[in-house]
């Protein structure tokens, strides 16, 4: 299931980058008298009430949303590795201190507090992600942190202590290849959490701004009664899409934490 889901996802990637750049079409050229036609041979999945083509429109907001997802990620594990690092193997008050500061993030609605800084700040791509990464971290720090904590005191590390080792070259070096199979797990499954809240905050309207298309943004046009029951072609792809992709990362989460976690093994 999982080598099946990442072929899957690998194969909606590749589309969602190849397809924008060799199309005819674009994702901002207009032609209001060509508006909200369904599917035919010329415009694959139909177009919008602006005539824009939204073949082409799907994959570009395909790319967009799991790019989002990607930088979301990457930013949450950095930050939340070194910080949960930091904080399991020294303890002390800067244990105190880093745990403290996550629980007060952890302590905030997720949701709520991304629509309120939203609704401050507008929204784009760079706030979204900023918020994203703002209360995601925690949980990843959280997760390094206890590892960190059962491996620091193991007969090797006491060996390394011995022999002089520094403490980065210690942690980085030593403690943190034991760690990364978490982290994989939990950055996967990350992936499949961000395009939901993207997709959610998109269709409030404090997602991605437009023109700029998103999977949630496309969804948001299901909000008219016109466009839900008769326009099939705005809402299903990107529904179908992110029901595709959310379900790929979860699988290929559950598939490498089975593979990398010995307690798993027969």
């Amino acid at each position: 299931m999982a080598l099946a889901s990442y072929i899957v996802l690998t194969l909606l990637v590749l589309a969602c980058l190849i397809i924008p750049e060799i199309s005819p079409h674009d994702i901002v050229t207009t032609n209001p008298g060509n508006g909200n036609n369904p599917p035919d041979s010329v415009h694959l999945l139909g177009t919008d009430d602006l005539g824009r083509d939204m073949f082409v429109r799907f994959f570009y907001a395909g790319r967009i949303s799991m790019s989002i997802a990607l930088m979301v990620t990457f930013f949450t594990c950095i930050i939340g590795v070194i910080l949960g690092a930091i904080s399991g193997f020294y303890g002390g008050l800067m244990d105190t201190a880093i745990m403290r500061l996550s629980e007060v993030f952890m302590s905030l609605p997720f949701l709520l507090t991304c629509i309120v800084i939203a609704s401050f700040f507008g929204s784009g791509i760079v706030i979204l992600t900023f918020v994203l990464t703002l209360l995601s971290w925690p949980t990843i720090c959280r997760i390094v942190r206890g590892q960190i904590l059962a491996l620091r005191d193991l007969e090797y590390m006491q060996a390394c202590e011995a022999l002089g080792i520094s403490d980065m070259r210690r942690i980085f070096r030593h403690l943190m290849p034991n760690v990364m199979a978490y982290v994989i797990v939990y950055a996967t499954l990350s992936m499949a959490s961000v395009i939901l809240t993207e997709t959610a905050l998109s269709f409030l309207g404090l997602g991605i701004a437009p023109p700029t298309p998103s999977w949630g943004t496309m969804i948001q046009e299901a909000r008219q009664t016109v466009v839900l029951t008769g326009r099939w072609w705005f809402w299903i792809p990107p529904g179908i899409a992110i029901f595709v992709a959310v379900l790929c990362f979860n699988l290929i989460g559950d598939g490498l934490r089975d593979a990398l976690d010995p307690k798993m093994k027969r």
